[in-house]
């Protein structure tokens, strides 16, 4: 079997980012930047104010000034200033040339068009030009997602419109006898079928235009003939169940038979052993466990960072610590990721495994939000002692 690093090196391998295209920055909310984004003009433009008051020179000061007119927001003073002059500015506002401080308005005494002004530093309350970024500098770098301050940043730079990787678009494909739509009117040996909207909620929540397409039956005709729909319209296709060996496991012959090359047989983790991986002509398909919780293990191990990758990102899993609340027992050959609820107390994170770790429970990770890492013969775990987890969002 292989292990989870090796299995997700493999299938970073075999990825690469999507091609770019043009967002108007208003709809890049979300995005991740396919090409850096550089400034058009320095940031500010001209040495601003950074306090109501008075522009002057600091050579004449202390002294009494002569008012001779103002500089406001997006009005500036039109000439330069000249021994023995001041002028009003607003905070935001350009300084004249020739001013090289400001006296704050708290501390000034105007009679009339005069100012009386203690003596004031050379550079006071000035912001010199290109203090935030230069002309030309990059401020957003590729592989950035957009966030609310990266667009204000883009926005700063003068981008009308960014350039971000194209969203990934996966299909979600499900088999078996077994599973039901919700609603619908099941056998006494069916089940609601859950997972699906699972792997779709988190593609979708991790960058991708997702379609999720209803339960399939364990028939490989009807298997294959989905299985070469998605692959023509999709960037990656993900396949929940029927990946075992039984005989009703039909899912990788199906893909097999439309030119898949399985690279990742399965994966040498708990839960989450019957994971696939393949390459087509088409489209990589990832072979997901038909148990919820399973299968959304190795979605947050495999699926999100192929995404991150298909978006221009590393792909990289990047693990937290934490203290564990309760002690654990030595773990067996497997590589374990069990769900758990990590917590800040005192400053520091806490950790506690679910009790119960039945990969088929949607319940007990309805109230996780980590997953706690246990490696393969790793040895009892005390309380107290610190542990390697995946945060999962929800408070980590």
């Amino acid at each position: 079997m292989t292990s989870v690093a090796e299995a997700r090196a493999a299938m970073l391998a075999a990825v690469r980012a999507l091609p770019g295209e043009a967002v108007a920055l208003e709809h890049a909310l979300g995005r991740t930047l396919a090409a850096p984004v550089r400034a058009l003009r320095a940031q500010p433009p001209f040495a601003a104010s950074a306090m109501d008051g008075y522009a002057l020179r600091a050579a004449d000061t202390p002294g009494v000034l002569r008012i001779v007119g103002e500089s406001a927001a997006g009005h500036a003073f039109a000439r330069p200033l000249s021994v023995g002059e001041a002028v009003r500015i607003s905070t935001g506002a350009s300084v004249p040339i020739g001013a090289d401080a400001v006296l704050i308005q708290e501390d000034a005494r105007v009679e009339g068009e005069q100012l009386h002004s203690g003596a004031v530093a050379p550079g006071r309350h000035l912001r010199d030009a290109g203090v935030d970024f230069a002309a030309d500098e990059i401020v957003l770098e590729a592989g950035r997602e957009l966030d609310p301050i990266a667009l204000a940043l883009a926005a700063a730079a003068g981008a009308a419109t960014v350039e971000v990787a194209r969203r990934p678009r996966v299909t979600i494909l499900c088999a078996g006898d077994e599973i039901a739509p919700p609603g619908a009117v099941l056998r006494d040996d069916q089940i609601f079928e859950s997972c699906s909207y699972a792997i779709a909620g988190l593609a979708t929540q991790w960058g991708a235009l997702t379609t999720r397409v209803g339960a399939l039956p364990d028939v490989p005709a009807a298997i294959a003939c989905a299985a070469e729909e998605a692959l023509r319209s999709s960037d990656l296709v993900v396949f929940i169940g029927s990946a075992s060996v039984g005989p009703h496991d039909h899912a990788r012959s199906a893909f097999e038979s439309l030119g898949a090359g399985i690279v990742v047989p399965k994966v040498d983790m708990r839960p989450g052993k019957p994971t696939w991986f393949a390459t087509t002509p088409l489209a990589p398909v990832l072979g997901l466990p038909g148990n919820p919780a399973s299968a959304i293990v190795a979605a947050v191990l495999f699926l999100k960072p192929l995404l991150e990758r298909m978006l221009g990102r590393s792909g990289d899993v990047a693990l937290a610590n934490a203290r564990l609340l309760a002690p654990l027992p030595a773990n067996g050959p497997r590589e374990a990721y069990l769900r758990a609820r990590a917590v800040e107390n005192g400053g520091e994170m806490w950790i506690d495994a679910s009790a119960d770790q039945d990969s088929s429970l949607l319940s007990v990770f309805a109230g996780a939000n980590a997953l706690l890492l246990r490696r393969a013969q790793s040895s009892s775990v005390e309380r107290g002692q610190r542990v390697e987890f995946l945060p999962m969002g929800r408070g980590v």
